[in-house]
């Protein structure tokens, strides 16, 4: 017997109003389970929802441009069996319950059963990281039973991109999702492929013919309230041969993010080294005995409980910025910008105060691994209080990281060097690694700053303080 099926949007983290950017299915199209429904872009990532069950679309309620939120309809499902309660998929590890346990509640003779998707959304990640709004709560079980029993879904057919009446530009996902990378609106492009289909070319003359208009800039524009003229537009195929290469996702989402973040924070870097000389032979001396256990001792597990301490000691660093409001957390957890193919992201190590250097050496690898791999999802971005961006291995003296808000600090760690340091009378080699503190001067101000700087470097120079 045919059951019919209300797909819903899952738990996407600490996310509402979230942008559809892409639709796969159609009215009457057969869907196998897991088949990709539609795509979605927060503002760290882009997530695929797949179906939870297989069958036939009867009602489509989402397009393109749409914002949603957690337990927002997608669509209409036509099963061709009733899966017991029993046979249905446990939650994802990022499930709340909410949706999911109320269709796993339900009764077998409720006629319409809201389910979530079954699987957690495989993203590319995405590193910088804005202020959480809260997710809506779910209905309860016997709220949403009622209300589908006593009304059916609504049919509501999508708007064309050209308006009421419309019809939507011929062109294939690919130059979709290509025209989307350059801001281009692909119902504005004339195909000229088969049936005025949408080509890449067509894309890629699209911009050049946008660039080449001229552009206005005599009165000031900007915003966030900032008076400043429009970037003048070069035509730059006129000097020479071009290439037009998109931004990643990653580089867009997290350009715009970095760009509010420099221009709304005031930013102040304050610089200092730290003699690591014996937490270096030390870290060596790990190294060497858990390499067996293919667990690597990194100078950045040492940074991250070192950070910790310094965070408990002052914790005007570990808090956020609310209108007239300081947020002073009472957990310490720690993000680390991890270096991929498609840009910077920043997962976060839980609780870093409460494990030792062995296991955040551990959880800092497979974290890194899993950011690499695109296997990151929203929910390992975020809830971080402080950040750490290290270019140890890569090279530099000192340089000026960008406040990940709403933190109020982010340190930034260069590469170490051997340098002679005058102690007792002589100078003596030592290993010395450059810090760079970027913090928010309306938190913090000169002296504080200077302060957790010089007690983070006294800390790395003698891990004994770390059990005071």
């Amino acid at each position: 017997m045919a059951e019919i099926k209300q797909v819903l949007v899952p738990d996407i983290g600490d996310y509402k109003d979230v942008s559809v950017i892409e639709v796969m299915v159609k009215v009457g199209d057969t869907l196998n389970a897991e088949d990709t429904l539609l795509t979605l872009e927060t503002d760290k990532a882009a997530m695929d929802v797949p179906s939870p069950y297989a069958g036939v679309v009867k009602e489509l309620h989402v397009e393109i441009g749409d914002k949603v939120s957690q337990g927002s309809l997608i669509l209409v499902l036509e099963c061709a069996e009733q899966i017991p309660p029993s046979e249905i998929p446990p939650a994802p590890p990022f499930a709340k319950g909410g949706v999911e346990a109320a269709a796993a509640s339900a009764s077998p003779a409720t006629a319409v059963t809201q389910v979530a998707t079954a699987q957690p959304p495989v993203a590319p990640p995405f590193f910088a990281k804005g202020g959480a709004d809260s997710v809506p709560a779910a209905s309860s079980p016997a709220t949403t039973a009622q209300a589908n029993a006593a009304q059916p879904p609504v049919v509501t057919p999508p708007l064309a991109k050209g308006g009421l009446g419309g019809d939507l530009a011929h062109a294939s996902p690919a130059i979709r999702r290509f025209a989307r990378e350059l801001g281009v609106d692909i119902a504005q492009v004339k195909g000229s492929g088969e049936k005025g289909r949408a080509t890449k070319d067509d894309v890629q003359n699209f911009v050049k013919a946008a660039l080449a208009q001229p552009r206005t800039a005599d009165k000031p524009t900007g915003g966030n309230g900032l008076q400043v003229l429009d970037m003048p537009v070069f035509d730059f195929a006129k000097f020479g041969a071009i290439e037009i290469q998109p931004l990643s996702r990653i580089q867009k989402i997290s350009g715009a993010n970095l760009h509010r973040n420099w221009v709304t924070i005031p930013h102040v870097t304050q610089f200092d080294e730290a003699d690591i000389t014996d937490m270096e032979a030390f870290r060596k001396q790990l190294g060497a005995e858990y390499a067996k256990q293919n667990i690597k001792i990194t100078p950045l597990a040492f940074m991250l409980k070192a950070a910790a301490a310094a965070l408990q000691a002052f914790p005007k660093f570990n808090a956020s910025l609310d209108g007239e409001n300081l947020i002073l957390k009472q957990y310490i957890n720690i993000g680390v910008a991890v270096d991929t193919p498609d840009g910077l992201v920043v997962p976060v190590l839980r609780d870093v105060d409460k494990k030792g250097i062995v296991q955040l050496a551990k959880e800092l690898g497979e974290i890194s691994a899993k950011a690499r791999d695109k296997k990151i999802t929203a929910a390992d971005m975020q809830g971080g209080c402080f950040t750490i961006s290290s270019l140890g291995g890569i090279g530099g003296t000192a340089f000026t990281p960008i406040i990940n808000a709403p933190e109020v600090a982010i340190l930034g760690v260069s590469r170490s060097s051997m340098k002679p340091v005058y102690q007792d009378g002589q100078f003596v080699p030592r290993l010395m690694l450059p810090l760079s503190v970027s913090y928010d001067h309306r938190v913090i101000d000169g002296a504080a700053a200077a302060r957790f700087t010089a007690y983070l470097a006294k800390v790395l120079a003698d891990l004994r303080r770390l059990a005071l």
